[in-house]
């Protein structure tokens, strides 16, 4: 029987993370949610683990912020919040240099204290109109939004949902994990926008034209609203306090209200990621509670986890094989010290892996298939020129900051 789980469990896995990595199955129409329910369907059904095990493996906490902080997010969306920052960079910048330099530093800020890939989701159509408007080729500004969505968002516990995991895991405090990756996020802004100045320096050359402002209802109150609220969970994450107890308390603020109908709110929640999250949660509970896991730690001895250089180049690997939260929720138990740095590292770089190509994460592939809907193509290799070489080159910095901060 604990054989027969094994396989069971391992097979479940296999298939879930075959799918991850392919982002829909070969044969039938399953993407990675259907994936993540069905898997974990399997692993009750087949006896791996009961209703009540299978539901303890959940992390709530995880849950609740990534709901709560999509609810703020959504709150800014909805309020025109991306609208009243285009028509800012619009009447402001005059320039294609200053244009993609605002783009890099304000997606990769924006996506620290938010959730990546809905800062994808939200500002993509932003400077798609802005680059409409006056003119530019919008590529360069396209792998700027989505590299530094990536790099910005390995800054804090918020910036993505791999990070937001790791928090809840580690129990690492909002603030210690600022101080050590912040300064990395920030000199990768800086070079991600150095890198597509020197890729894209002839297209970037112009000056700009016809910046007009861009037309549309926004609401001040909500904005100003919104933007207090988070503000306000920020300063409540720096102070230390339970940060899903302050972020589900500023959601709840924010639904509050006679100027908006609830659903405009909802449609914005990406309640796929919310399904995966909790459908990989079983399923690597059941991997856990079949032995399988401890099968695994004994046969890959030969690997030496225990060497930080070698743990975070597997990192970078297997984020992009499988995607950065599977290979979260499987690298927690390869830990030889869960100690705070390493917690930190894993947070760093499966966040860096997502730049290493085109589909390394799903802010990327969000950036693109906007980008696509709107007739404009972002090729694989068009990619590659900027992310290969910014992965690599912030991945060796931060090797080398890892090992004179913590003297691994």
């Amino acid at each position: 029987m604990f054989e027969a789980n094994m396989a069971t469990a391992g097979a479940t896995l296999v298939g879930t993370l075959l799918i991850f990595a392919l982002g829909k199955s070969p044969l039938f129409r399953i993407d990675r949610a259907g994936a993540a329910i069905i898997a974990a369907s399997l692993t009750m059904a087949t006896g791996v683990l009961t209703f009540e095990q299978a539901t303890k493996t959940i992390d709530f906490r995880t849950i609740v912020l990534l709901f709560s902080m999509m609810i703020v997010a959504a709150s800014l969306r909805v309020s025109g919040f991306f609208q009243v920052l285009g028509n800012f960079f619009l009447k402001t910048i005059n320039n294609q240099r200053m244009l993609l330099f605002a783009v890099v530093f304000t997606s990769g800020l924006l996506s620290a204290f938010f959730i990546n890939d809905i800062i994808c989701l939200l500002f993509t159509p932003v400077v798609l109109m802005i680059c409409q408007r006056v003119k530019v080729n919008p590529i360069p500004y396209l792998i700027g939004i989505a590299t530094a969505s990536n790099v910005g968002s390995a800054g804090t516990l918020l910036g993505n949902p791999q990070n937001i995991l790791i928090g809840s895991l580690s129990g690492i405090p909002f603030l210690s994990y600022m101080l050590v990756a912040f300064p990395i996020s920030c000199l990768g802004l800086l070079l991600n926008y150095l890198l597509i100045m020197v890729v894209y320096k002839k297209k970037l050359a112009s000056k700009l034209t016809n910046s007009q402002p861009m037309h549309g209802v926004y609401h001040k109150y909500l904005i100003a609203k919104s933007l207090i609220v988070t503000a306000c969970i920020l300063i409540g994450f720096l102070a230390g306090f339970d940060a899903v107890i302050i972020a589900s308390l500023g959601a709840a603020y924010l639904l509050i209200t006679r100027r908006l109908k609830p659903d405009k709110i909802y449609c914005h929640i990406d309640f796929n990621l919310l399904v995966i999250f909790a459908g990989l949660f079983v399923v690597i509970g059941g991997v856990e509670q079949s032995g399988l896991m401890d099968w695994f730690i004994n046969h890959l001895s030969f690997v030496d986890f225990a060497n930080f250089n070698v743990f975070a180049i597997i990192t970078v690997i297997l984020s992009n094989i499988f995607s950065n939260v599977p290979a979260v929720i499987l690298l927690q138990y390869f830990m030889p010290s869960p100690i705070d740095s390493w917690w930190i590292g894993l947070g760093i770089f499966s966040t860096l892996a997502g730049n290493l190509t085109l589909t390394g994460s799903i802010a990327n592939l969000i950036v693109v298939e906007t980008a696509r809907r709107e007739g404009i193509r972002v090729g694989f290799l068009e990619y590659l020129k900027v992310g290969l070489p910014l992965t690599f080159l912030l991945c060796a910095i931060s090797l080398l900051y890892f090992n004179v901060i913590y003297n691994l």
